[in-house]
């Protein structure tokens, strides 16, 4: 079995760095050293070997008739035979997609931050 090609997008840093500032602001700088500790000596091996190890981002059913539109467009703007995967490694959520071999890394958020944001993703 070939390993994944892992690679991290700009958005992936800059929600590290996010993540980074708010542990400081709790003064908990300490988790952003073990998170970094995992991200790299533990999750990215891991997806390396095991592309497929996260959950199925699209598992879960829209519950309303804009979630599953928005649900739609995504899964357009991956392309055929891209999945989209979310993989939880303690108190952090990975989004990640896959093509083939490549897989690349599309946000980190720690539980206590709200959502993932795109916003360059979706502007034309």
């Amino acid at each position: 079995m070939r390993r994944a090609t892992i690679r991290a997008t700009r958005h992936f840093a800059r929600n590290l760095e996010g993540i980074e500032a708010l542990l400081r602001e709790v003064e908990a700088a300490a988790a952003f050293a073990a998170l970094l500790d995992d991200l790299f000596g533990q999750a990215i091996p891991a997806l390396e070997q095991f592309p497929d190890l996260g959950t199925d981002f699209f598992r879960r059913h829209p519950s309303t008739r804009e979630a599953a539109l928005l649900a739609g467009t995504l899964r357009e703007r991956l392309g055929p035979g891209a999945a989209l995967r979310e993989l939880v490694r303690g108190d952090y959520l990975i989004l990640y997609a896959r093509r083939g071999d490549a897989l690349y890394l599309l946000a980190i958020k720690h539980h206590r931050q709200l959502s993932f944001d795109f916003p360059e993703q979706w502007q034309d």
